[in-house]
């Protein structure tokens, strides 16, 4: 008997182990078939962690985080996107064109449309809550760093609805400990490492990998069964509408409605497949145009070697300093979140992939950058008294990452290996950038470049980082 009770818990112990190994090895068709929304890549709304953050290591305390923030969920920035839809179907109405289901549709678009106006871009409601949450959080995960008078450095892009994320959060910070030193900073002058600067070798890398898009999505929109549902003249479709326009631009509708608390959906247009495979397309685009691809020579991360510098330069600056503590926030966008991801070598987020039809196997762009998304460098110092070296974890989307060094302590690193492995990185870059000869441009680029008005430039090299106040 106690034979046949040994063999039962062994099987059920085996059961066990094979049920957890095909939830960690859940593919991206399962995850979006089990929640939808992940299929928005960047229009996907902020989750917050579930997962508890690992213990501070023993006599140690954090002193310093490092952060660049993507704005929260938005509207539209291109009022095209609803627009195009309206034109097209109201067009197919007046014709006598579209089906019960084209008009319920056009019904719905024009019930949505008109609360966008004068929105394009802007933060919504939800938006804003995403970013108390972050900040709340801030301060329950390492209230030593918000202690006393810590000083908290704290700057945005020009764009309104990253200054919004930034002021959010940093209520939510005063709101925990109202004698906080917070400076905040908006200028044109900042820009050269808070927004994407693609120059030179990294322009013509990533253009060149748009040909490797072209030819890995191409099949992957599928617009005839959803213009059969809308329209009830194919004839009619072929002379008038843009098929694959008109479906992508639907699915963007689709995607971002997450984004508003309206009781509205679109995504029961779609098949399964067909969601699936617009994500595929995106994932890949995305992929190519930021990331470690092989199409773009590895150099499509390195748009943001300003701001990893600053980031360096201004931990160089910080981490010397006894009694110290605070945070350095930066707000902005997926653009430089994503790409940084990469560079920074978080997790699996700078994989490079060969094969783009099996991206999904490896890389899936929704755990990297969802509205909200942001990237924390959390600093630990041995406590007073104590010896030992300064610490770094990162945190992407606040779930805690394997960083590109030697540790026998996860998620905890030490700061010298990683400063040094950065550094290098960045000088490597910039030696092949100084080196490289620019291709001689086309008659067409010529003619463009001579029809473009003159623009400024950014700064050659990135200006001193700010030094906290005393």
């Amino acid at each position: 008997m106690r034979r046949h009770n040994r063999q039962f818990i062994l099987l059920c112990g085996a059961l066990l182990l094979c049920a957890m190994h095909l939830s960690a090895e859940q593919t991206a068709r399962e995850a979006i078939h089990e929640n939808i929304f992940l299929s928005a890549s960047n229009f996907l709304a902020y989750m917050p962690p579930t997962e508890p953050l690992t213990k501070t290591p023993k006599g140690y305390e954090p002193f310093y985080m490092t952060h660049y923030g993507r704005h929260g969920s938005r509207w539209h920035t291109n009022d095209n996107t609803c627009n195009d839809i309206i034109k097209a179907l109201t067009a197919a109405e007046e014709a006598g064109k579209l089906t019960a289901t084209g008009r319920e549709v056009l019904r719905k678009m024009n019930q949505f449309y008109p609360l966008s106006a004068k929105r394009l871009g802007d933060l919504t409601p939800l938006g804003e809550r995403q970013h108390h949450g972050i900040g709340r959080r801030m301060t329950e995960h390492f209230p030593e760093i918000f202690k006393g008078d810590a000083y908290v450095d704290a700057r945005s892009t020009v764009v309104v609805r990253c200054i919004l994320s930034m002021v959010a959060e940093c209520e939510e910070l005063m709101a925990f400990n109202p004698k906080l030193r917070i400076h905040n900073d908006v200028s044109e002058s900042l820009q050269y490492y808070m927004n994407q600067s693609r120059g030179g070798i990294v322009r013509q890398a990533v253009s060149n990998g748009g040909s490797a898009i072209t030819r890995f999505t191409r099949d992957l929109v599928h617009p005839d069964r959803l213009c059969s549902v809308l329209f009830n003249d194919p004839a009619y479709v072929e002379e008038n509408v843009n098929k694959t326009s008109l479906v992508k631009r639907l699915f963007e509708v689709a995607i971002n409605m997450q984004s508003h608390d309206v009781d509205i959906s679109f995504y029961d247009l779609f098949t399964e497949d067909e969601i699936f495979d617009l994500w595929r397309s995106t994932n890949i685009s995305w992929y190519v145009n930021y990331c470690n691809s092989p199409y773009t020579d590895h150099l499509a991360p390195f748009s943001q070697e300003n701001l990893l510098d600053n980031i360096l330069s201004t931990a160089d600056t910080i981490v010397g300093q006894t009694g110290f503590h605070g945070a350095t926030l930066r707000f902005g966008h997926e653009i430089c979140v994503l790409p940084l991801a990469c560079l920074l070598e978080l997790g699996n987020c700078n994989a490079s992939v060969e094969d783009l039809s099996r991206l999904e196997e490896t890389w899936r762009d929704y755990e990297i950058y969802p509205m909200g998304c942001n990237i924390q460098l959390i600093f630990y110092r041995p406590k007073k008294g104590k010896k030992g070296d300064i610490l770094v974890k990162a945190l992407l989307n606040e779930k805690e990452v394997s960083m590109p060094a030697k540790t026998d302590n996860f998620p905890y690193y030490k700061w010298s290996d990683l400063r040094l492995y950065y550094g290098k990185k960045l000088s490597e870059f910039r030696t092949k950038a100084a080196n490289w000869t620019p291709p001689e441009p086309t008659e067409r680029e010529r003619s463009s470049s001579r029809q473009q008005p003159a623009t400024g430039t950014a700064p050659a090299t990135p200006a001193a980082a700010a030094r906290p106040a005393a």
